[in-house]
């Protein structure tokens, strides 16, 4: 019996001592503050306000990160940016989880777009050239003809697609193979190719044809160069990429940006950006715009423009090259010879 009052009385102590502590965090939890640990230790943290969720507005300033002379083209490797540094012949290779530089290398004449292909980056050079680099230390591995004005590049698994603008007529999209830089084919597309996208299957490629006419893109068959297609877009075509779905170019030439279906080259949407629309870059779920000094940000499933943001810091310039690195988006800054992540 003595037992038994004893656990009892015990149990009643305990439960007080219990109860004591949830109210005193339950002051703590409605704005009275933790108590000192004593001996000059931090307060005692809150047990209730474990599960509570504080959500902060992501930090969406650009902050950018010195490179070459003239950055045009950017490239994400799966851990490095490259961006293609046309005013002094050089690559840069930057870290993308902190932005410190990796280093610099001599590449080819006026460095414009730059490509990966899973373990090499490829570079344009506005000699009618592209080189190939070893991504781990930036060894040039051959640099390999293709045609006057070779722009941004395109890579379908297997071979590298250069587009080529030429000054009159129409332009060629040529096939190198990646592991070695064969010619595997030259295939004509329209007025004064620039860039090229794939999209699994086929690859496309914007034709800036005119200031004043609309400006096409054309879908080629990859297996074979065969062309599938012409289609109307905005004014001078500069930027593609491929969502999964669809195809969008940014039109330098009105301020837009389109969207195709990439199955039957249907247009599904024109839309008003502002600026000088440049590069364009898809994160998984929002299309990105490169051009002038801002960069916008676009919902893929209509369009709708969801912000656009600025680097105050830097010189007034056009943002050009523009790319995706898993979790933010990397832009070159062409005056200002700095890339900028956002």
């Amino acid at each position: 019996m003595k037992i038994r009052i004893v656990i009892g009385v015990s149990l009643v102590v305990v439960v007080l001592a219990m109860v004591n502590v949830f109210v005193s965090h339950a002051q703590q939890a409605v704005g009275e503050p933790a108590q000192p640990a004593g001996n000059g230790a931090p307060p005692l943290s809150n047990p209730l306000k474990v599960a509570l969720l504080k959500w902060y507005q992501a930090n969406t300033a650009l902050i950018s990160f010195p490179v070459g002379s003239q950055p045009y083209g950017v490239a994400f490797d799966g851990q490095n940016v490259w961006t293609a540094n046309f005013g002094d012949g050089t690559v840069s290779k930057v870290r993308a989880n902190d932005g410190i530089l990796l280093g610099t290398f001599t590449a080819i004449n006026a460095p414009y777009g730059v490509t990966f292909d899973g373990a090499n980056v490829w570079v344009s050079g506005y000699g009618g050239n592209v080189a190939k680099l070893r991504s781990s230390d930036g060894k040039n591995l051959g640099t390999f003809p293709v045609a006057p004005g070779p722009g941004w590049m395109a890579f379908d698994g297997e071979a590298i697609w250069v587009p080529n603008a030429v000054s009159q007529g129409n332009g060629t999209v040529v096939k190198l193979r990646a592991s070695d830089g064969t010619n595997l084919g030259s295939f004509t597309v329209g007025v004064a190719p620039i860039a090229a996208a794939f999209d699994g299957a086929n690859v496309w490629v914007t034709n800036q044809t005119s200031d004043i006419n609309p400006g096409t893109v054309t879908k080629l068959r990859a297996s074979d160069g065969v062309v599938l297609g012409t289609f109307n877009v905005g004014v001078t075509p500069l930027g593609i990429v491929f969502d999964g779905a669809n195809i969008w170019t940014a039109n330098n030439g009105d301020s837009t940006v389109t969207k195709l279906r990439a199955s039957d080259g249907a247009l599904l949407g024109t839309f008003a950006v502002g600026g000088l629309p440049y590069g364009l870059s898809f994160d998984g779920q929002n299309i990105w715009v490169s051009g002038s000094s801002a960069v916008t940000e676009l919902r893929a499933s209509n369009g709708s423009v969801i912000g656009q943001f600025y680097c105050v810091q830097c010189q007034s310039n056009a943002s050009t090259g523009i790319a995706f690195d898993g979790a933010n988006v990397w832009v070159s800054l062409l005056n200002s010879n700095a890339v900028a992540k956002l």
